[in-house]
């Protein structure tokens, strides 16, 4: 990544302020979404097929909420500018949700608490998302933006890894009541029996993100858009400019079709980080140190794999990295089912084994590996085939493309969890989210296609 510090020097500036955005956003995911809150959700409602289920249920809901209003807050923000006031705007939620999360303790919480306070700070975060991405256009040519995109993905892991690492070692309590390195939780501050140290991955989240994410609203700067509307004109001209895109949209099919596969891929994809957390504890017995650990590979590879996808992309086509990316997480997606405590890829084992252990750190760092590069290279796919002067819209329809049918993923789970009372089993319905994405993108031509 250093190689994007030469030249300009204000350029070089803008480019690494972007960066320290997903640095600073990327706890949420890490720390809340996956390894860290979503475990501990097991141990709150004490049954892991009942704890995967209200997960389900709930990012669904949180989904749906992003598929509505971020096509139309992208339209806005095109029309009146300034993406990064409406960024400053959901920071405020993201802290406030990420905050509220301290207030799970055990015997003395209010589920529908934390669930309301974790969905506030997830939309948000989605929502800041699109504002940001929308901002790669104007990072550099199109010649550079895969490296420039995969950068940014592989620097947010790292925070994600380091985040991950200081929870782990100085905070999250094990079974024994001290941390990974056999410290009291806090540096004795906190109660260890009253899960102190878990729940403090809420506010110390919150704190992350308004630290880190100084250098972005310090350095990073809006174009200029001279007639720029005000807000009040924008949210008046939102839906017939959003109308007038969608209505041209089945004219630009590479678009389409991209939006479509990317909309099964990376809903498949979010459904194995959603339940990656919870699987490894309903199924393997893993404790939120064990899964921390599983956490910090697949962030590393995440983090490595990202920057090399981005040279990958540069050189050859986002759309290479995302159809390598695919066929390894279907392979993935297929070993979850035959993984359990006493069997791996249906040859048995003893309950003592650490094998089972072993193949699922294997798999976490192959999902990293393929998350990081996979992402990266569908941001930049969705720029090369975007208005630039409508950026922010089409990166709401990128988001409208995720989490307009997000609920399928963590509601198939949900049902077939219910169903079958199995979690390898209610992983099955990914596997058929990734084939589908894949076949799809096949047809998606990007300009190296047909300059070719």
């Amino acid at each position: 990544m250093s190689d994007l510090g030469q030249g300009d020097a204000g350029k070089s500036r803008r480019i690494w302020g972007w960066f320290f955005y997903f640095w600073a956003a990327q706890p949420y995911f890490t720390l809340l979404l996956t390894f860290i809150f979503a475990p501990y959700v097991v141990d709150l409602v004490g049954k892991g097929t009942t704890a995967q289920a209200i997960w389900g249920y709930g990012i669904s809901a949180y989904g749906l909420i992003v598929a509505i209003s971020a096509p139309f807050l992208g339209a806005i923000a095109d029309k009146a500018g300034g993406r990064k006031r409406f960024i400053a705007v959901f920071s405020i939620f993201y802290v406030l949700g990420a905050w509220g999360l301290w207030y799970g303790a055990p015997g003395q919480f209010s589920l529908g608490f934390l669930m309301l306070s974790f969905g506030l700070g997830l939309i948000a975060t989605e929502i800041s998302a699109m504002f940001a991405n929308a901002m790669l256009v104007d990072l550099g040519d199109r010649s550079e933006l895969g490296r420039i995109s995969g950068s940014a993905w592989g620097f947010g892991y790292i925070g994600g890894v380091v985040s991950l690492v200081i929870m782990l070692l100085f905070f999250a309590e094990q079974h024994s009541g001290r941390t990974l390195i056999g410290l009291a939780p806090g540096f004795g501050l906190l109660d260890a029996t009253a899960r102190e140290g878990t729940r403090a991955v809420g506010p110390f989240t919150a704190l992350w993100f308004i630290v880190f994410s100084l250098p972005f609203f310090l350095w990073t700067r809006d174009p200029r858009r001279p007639g720029a509307a005000s807000i009040g004109e924008a949210v008046r001209s939102a839906w017939p400019d959003l109308r007038a895109t969608l209505s041209r949209l089945p004219a630009n099919r590479n678009l389409m079709l991209f939006l479509i596969a990317s909309m099964l891929y990376r809903d498949a994809l979010n459904g194995i980080f959603t339940f990656g957390g919870i699987y490894a504890s309903g199924v393997l017995g893993w404790s939120v140190v064990n899964v921390g650990i599983f956490g910090i590979l697949a962030a590393i590879t995440g983090a490595v794999f990202a920057w090399l996808g981005g040279k990958a992309d540069s050189a050859y086509g986002p759309k290479v990295v995302i159809i390598v990316g695919l066929i390894v997480l279907t392979g993935v997606a297929c070993g979850t089912l035959v993984l359990s405590r006493t069997s791996v890829f249906g040859i048995a084992v003893g309950p003592k084994s650490a094998l089972p252990d072993i193949t699922f750190y294997v798999m976490g760092a192959l999902i990293g590996a393929c998350a990081g590069s996979l992402q990266a290279a569908s941001r930049t796919m969705m720029v090369l085939q975007a208005n630039p002067e409508r950026m922010t819209e089409a990166f709401g329809l990128y988001a409208l493309a995720g989490q307009a049918t997000s609920f399928i993923a963590p509601f198939a789970i949900a049902v077939a969890t219910d169903a079958t009372g199995s979690q390898q089993a209610g992983i099955a319905p990914l596997i058929v989210l990734f084939v589908a994405g894949f076949v799809m993108l096949l047809f998606v031509r990007t300009p190296r296609d047909a300059r070719a």
